[in-house]
């Protein structure tokens, strides 16, 4: 697959009920854990009604996406691919019936994915990258578009020290070829969207290399998903507990977008989106929502 920057062609997407152009524009993604034991929220949203209420509340809040999961990718208790659709099926359905925001499920199983999107789901987040041999045949057949990320075995599960000789390099080799897998398997290369897995069984050296060098993913011709948000990279990086580290989550997801990220994943909805229109007005694809500033001969302060 050769690797190409994305012509403006290439940047327009449908994606569930809204069309994104990602050469001017950047999609702001919401996170709902509908899990106990949820990396950041510890369980916050577990209950049902509350995981739906904060969906529709984060799509109130500006957010173009909402991406719920039913199952943490860290290593925890085993949670059954019956319990995983409970968990995420109803909350797809309660958001999608209220909102038009586009919908993602965080599911590395293609079985939770194909009731998923049965159930409103426009977008499958795969944090294995296809790991499910049966995942890109259920994407390709459901019509949903599909987040390859990188991540090193299977999700859930100890893992050794992480490795790498070059990780940009290893991580964009990754992506390559289970892209090549997805578009075999009959997904559009349009649907395809790439995330290199910041801390996915990777260090915090190695999650700022991918941040310095994230165009050489944009390379590779698909939109590229930033998922950085309060993560260990940050908190090492600041020495910051997960609840202190907004601002530079904030800071490293502007640093994505400016690298070539288009869409980004946060868990504080109304700091992102403000930082995403305000990265695009700075970059002159969004003119500011009014102009009185000094634009009247009385008005000089």
């Amino acid at each position: 697959m050769s690797r190409t920057t994305p012509g403006p062609e290439q940047q327009v997407r449908r994606i569930g009920r809204r069309t994104f152009d990602f050469s001017r524009q950047i999609a702001v993604m919401a996170v709902i854990n509908r899990t106990p034991d949820s990396f950041y929220d510890a369980g916050v949203t577990f209950e049902l009604d509350r995981a739906v209420t904060a969906g529709l509340r984060a799509a109130e809040q500006g957010a173009d996406w909402i991406d719920i999961g039913g199952v943490p990718f860290g290593r925890g208790p085993a949670v059954s691919v019956h319990e995983e659709i409970d968990r995420v099926v109803p909350v797809v359905e309660a958001v999608a019936a209220e909102s038009d925001v586009v919908i993602s499920v965080d599911t590395y199983r293609a079985e939770v994915a194909r009731a998923a999107v049965q159930a409103g789901a426009a977008v499958v987040n795969d944090t294995s990258g296809l790991g499910d041999p049966e995942m890109a045949q259920v994407v390709a057949a459901s019509g949903a578009h599909v987040v390859i990320t990188h991540s090193v075995g299977p999700p859930r599960e100890e893992k050794p020290a992480a490795r790498f000789d070059d990780v940009v390099t290893e991580v964009r080799d990754f992506l390559e070829v289970r892209m090549r897998r997805a578009i075999d398997a009959g997904v559009p290369a349009e649907r395809i969207i790439l995330d290199p897995g910041h801390d996915l069984d990777k260090n915090t050296l190695h999650s700022l290399e991918l941040t310095r060098r994230l165009d050489e993913m944009v390379g590779l011709g698909a939109p590229v998903l930033a998922a950085v948000s309060n993560k260990d990279f940050i908190g090492e990086v600041l020495d910051r507990p997960k609840h202190e580290r907004g601002a530079g989550s904030v800071a490293a997801m502007v640093a994505c977008v400016l690298a070539g990220a288009r869409i980004v994943r946060m868990h504080d909805v109304v700091a992102a989106v403000d930082a995403a229109r305000m990265t695009e007005a700075i970059l002159g694809w969004r003119t500011p929502v009014r102009l009185e500033h000094n634009t009247h001969p009385t008005h000089n302060v």
